[in-house]
């Protein structure tokens, strides 16, 4: 289970170190082997090659009112492999996509990580404060 928010910064490249405390998990768990994909929320999903492979299958048996859904996330994958100093090439197109420059926040979501612009992320995170918990979390208890 990856959780825990790091500020990251990608080089002239387009290459991210990826977090110490995350380099062993991913070496054991995926030899170094992961998958970036476009997220709906305007960020990037980073997974484990063997997290993708079951998101993968999810989203292959999506009915045909979704192609557009496969389109997304299968279409603009990437596999990429962590290089023996733990950085990880993001293309151009999915930079483009997720508006990253150079600042960076990856993200801990359980199974797989959420790469998102600094700037956009503090500004939605900040935007979800402003708005209060959902209905779904109401009753939660701290």
């Amino acid at each position: 289970m990856f959780q825990g928010a790091s500020s990251l910064s990608l080089d002239a490249k387009g290459r991210l170190s990826v977090p110490t405390r995350h380099r062993d998990a991913l070496t054991e768990q995926a030899g170094g082997q992961l998958t970036i994909t476009k997220h709906p929320d305007g960020c990037l999903m980073v997974f484990p090659r063997p997290e993708w492979e079951k998101f993968r299958e999810r989203i292959a048996q999506l009915p045909m009112s979704a192609q557009w859904w496969k389109r997304i996330f299968l279409g603009n994958a990437m596999d990429v492999e962590m290089d023996g100093t733990g950085r990880v090439l993001v293309s151009p197109e999915l930079r483009e996509a997720a508006g990253l420059t150079r600042e960076a926040v990856l993200l801990g979501m359980g199974s797989h990580f959420e790469l998102w612009d600094k700037a956009t992320h503090d500004a939605k995170e900040a935007a979800a404060m402003q708005a209060g918990m959902p209905d779904v979390l109401k009753d939660f208890s701290f």
